[in-house]
């Protein structure tokens, strides 16, 4: 959490973190926030464990991170927000640590648009889109 995104002295967003983190979902899926601010994420987590039949990333897996990252980029500053709206479209198979980095591309005063990418390496696995509504 020592990242430029993170605000080292917000215990807010630092408690929101350790939040998300520490949920049964994320601790069962082994998943990791290593950067969160307002609007911006970014989780890894490992394949190992988590394949599908054919030997590759079950797909509610890559799913999941990128949920994991839409969810902290819309809640770690303050406003609570929920998900109304998503989609992924998967672009490649994967086997090893990927990470998911959400971005929150637009904000009508009530919906913000995220778009969460995750890669492994530098390789294109999916591509999410959430839509958070003001609570």
């Amino acid at each position: 959490m020592t990242s430029s995104h993170t605000k080292p002295d917000s215990d807010a967003v630092r408690e929101q973190v350790r939040l998300f983190n520490e949920s049964e979902f994320a601790r069962l899926l082994k998943m990791e926030i290593l950067e969160a601010s307002d609007g911006y994420s970014k989780v890894v987590m490992d394949c190992a464990g988590k394949m599908n039949p054919g030997g590759v990333a079950h797909g509610g897996a890559i799913f999941s991170l990128a949920d994991q990252a839409f969810g902290i980029a819309a809640n770690c500053c303050g406003t609570h927000r929920v998900a109304v709206s998503v989609t992924i479209h998967y672009i490649a198979p994967a086997k090893g640590k990927l990470v998911a980095e959400a971005r929150r591309v637009s904000d009508n005063g009530s919906c913000d648009t995220y778009r969460v990418m995750v890669h492994e390496g530098d390789r294109p696995v999916a591509e999410f889109t959430g839509v958070a509504f003001r609570v």
